[in-house]
C-alpha cells in the first residue's frame, strides 16, 4: 500500500474508533449553554442578597446562604447548572473526559454576551481578546484531543490515588481560605472553584459507572463522600466568587482551570492520551498556557472590575 494511502487508512480507523464524539461533544455543546445561563442567574441573585445583607465580598455566611435559596434568580440559575451537569455526565459516556471537559469554553462567550447585555457594560477590545485567548486556546485544545485520546477504564489504584490526591487539595484550599479570607481577590477564588470541579468531574464519571455495573463497595462510598465534599466546596467558591467579580470571569476561569485539571489527571493518573504522538503533549501545554493567560488578562481588564478598582472623581 503506497504512504499516502496507510496515512488514509490510519485516519480512518482512528476516526471511526472514535466515532461516539460524534454524539459525546453535541451534548457537552447544549450543557454549556445552560452552564452559562446558570452562572448568569446565580450571580444576579448573590448580588441581590449582598445588596440586602451589606456584605462585603469576604465569603458567604450561613445567613446569606440561607438567603440565596429564597432568590428566585438564583434557584432557577442553580437548576440550570444541574442540568448543564447532567448533560456533562451524560456526554462523558460517550466521550473520553480529555475531550468533553474543554467544551465548557463555549460557555465563556455566551455569559461575556449576556452579561454585557444585561450591565450595559460594553466589552472592551482588550477584554475581547482576552475571552479570544481562553476560548482559542481550549478550542485548539480539544481538537488535538479529539484525535489522540482514548477512553479507558479507570483501576482501582488509580481511583484510589485520585481521591488521595482530592483529599490533601481540600486541606490546601481549606486552610488557605482560613488564613487568607480577607485578602483573597475573584481569581483567588476561581482557581479554587477550578480545581475542586476538576476533580468532580473525573470522579463523578467514575462513579456513576461503577454503580451502573453494580460495583459499590467501600472505594466507591469514600468517591462519592470525596465528591459531595469537593462539589459543596467548589459551589461555595463560586458563589462568593460571583460576589467579587462578575459571572463571565467566573465562568473563564472555571471553563479553563477545570479542564486543565481535569486533563491533567486523565493524562498523569489515567493514561488517556498515552498513545499520542509526541508534539500532542507540547501542544496541550501551550495551549493551556494561552488559555490561562486569556484569564489573568480577563482578571485585568474587564470593565466591571476596573469600575470598582478606580478611585472616584
Amino acid at each position: 500500500m503506497p504512504p499516502s494511502l496507510a496515512v488514509l487508512a490510519r485516519l480512518h480507523l482512528e476516526v471511526s474508533l472514535n466515532s461516539a464524539q460524534a454524539v459525546g461533544i453535541p451534548i457537552a455543546l447544549v450543557g454549556a449553554v445552560f452552564l452559562s445561563l446558570g452562572a448568569q442567574f446565580q450571580s444576579r441573585g448573590v448580588t441581590k442578597v449582598e445588596e440586602r445583607s451589606g456584605a462585603q465580598g469576604d465569603g458567604l455566611g450561613f445567613g446569606e446562604l440561607l438567603a440565596l435559596l429564597r432568590r428566585p434568580s438564583w434557584v432557577l440559575g442553580t437548576v440550570m447548572l444541574g442540568l448543564a451537569i447532567v448533560l456533562q455526565l451524560t456526554s462523558l459516556r460517550f466521550a473520553p473526559l480529555i475531550v468533553v471537559q474543554p467544551l465548557g469554553a463555549i460557555a465563556l462567550v455566551v455569559t461575556a454576551i449576556l452579561n454585557a447585555r444585561v450591565t450595559r457594560t460594553p466589552l472592551n477590545p482588550r477584554t475581547v481578546r482576552a475571552i479570544a485567548l481562553c476560548v482559542g486556546g481550549v478550542a485548539v485544545f480539544v481538537t488535538v484531543a479529539a484525535f489522540v485520546a482514548t477512553d479507558l477504564p479507570i483501576s482501582d489504584a488509580d481511583l484510589l490515588t485520585i481521591v488521595l490526591t482530592l483529599a490533601v487539595v481540600l486541606v490546601v484550599l481549606g486552610s488557605l481560605y482560613a488564613i487568607f479570607r480577607k485578602r483573597m481577590t475573584p481569581i483567588a477564588y476561581i482557581i479554587g472553584a477550578g480545581v475542586l470541579y476538576g476533580f468532580v468531574a473525573t470522579i463523578a464519571k467514575t462513579v456513576i459507572n461503577r454503580i451502573l455495573q453494580s460495583q459499590f463497595d467501600l472505594l466507591t462510598a469514600v468517591c462519592l463522600l470525596g465528591l459531595l465534599a469537593a462539589g459543596f466546596g467548589g459551589l461555595y467558591l463560586v458563589q462568593t466568587a460571583y460576589s467579587v467579580g462578575p459571572p463571565d470571569l467566573v465562568i473563564a476561569g472555571l471553563t479553563v482551570v477545570d479542564p486543565i485539571v481535569a486533563v491533567g489527571i486523565g493524562v498523569v493518573v489515567l493514561h488517556e492520551a498515552a498513545g499520542a504522538p509526541w508534539w500532542a503533549p507540547i501542544l496541550f501545554l501551550l495551549t493551556g498556557a494561552v488559555a490561562v493567560f486569556g484569564v489573568f488578562q480577563l482578571a485585568r481588564y474587564h470593565p466591571q472590575l476596573q469600575s470598582i478598582t478606580e478611585p472616584a472623581p
